[in-house]
């Protein structure tokens, strides 16, 4: 094995740090976006495109790591001292990954929640909407039955 394949292990790592950054950074635009007032879904949508987007990468670059970790472990594991350095590296970028992921499973909670809620306000606006619709629309027909008058002579006998 040469240092390439522990190299290419490495920039494997950091280009998923940079992408969970750029998560990180698209859950805080999704947070932003439930603290408006008025929630704008094309761009709620826009932003978890962008996040499906982010999350196909990363499952690439997960794939790619593993298949390139499982060609040169044993390399790795016999020969530790030649590669302390980017063992090392690997390390803490495996340490700094994981910390963001917590912090992005945190986000994404909050942020469903925040969706949750809003809604749930929507399909009450909607209920009470509908239900002052029939309640108008009953107040209507009743209205119309008021100012109909049977005729009088008519004959209801047969």
């Amino acid at each position: 094995m040469s240092l390439s394949s522990a190299q290419v292990l490495l920039e494997s790592l950091e280009k998923k740090s940079r992408i969970l950054d750029a998560v990180i950074k698209e859950n805080e635009a999704q947070e932003a976006l439930f603290k408006q007032e008025e929630l704008n879904i094309e761009a709620l949508d826009a932003s978890t495109e962008r996040m499906g987007e982010l999350a196909e990468k990363l499952e690439l670059l997960d794939e790619g790591f593993e298949a390139v970790y499982d060609r040169i472990r044993e390399e790795l594991i016999q020969n530790k001292s030649a590669y302390r350095t980017e063992i090392k590296r690997m390390q803490e970028l495996i340490a700094e990954i994981t910390e963001k992921v917590v912090g992005i499973n945190a986000a994404r909670m909050r942020n469903k929640l925040q969706a949750e809620t809003y809604f749930k306000k929507s399909r009450q606006q909607i209920g009470r909407a509908a239900s002052k619709m029939k309640v108008s629309q009953n107040y209507y027909n009743n209205m119309n039955r008021l100012n109909y008058v049977d005729p009088q002579f008519y004959d209801n006998k047969k």
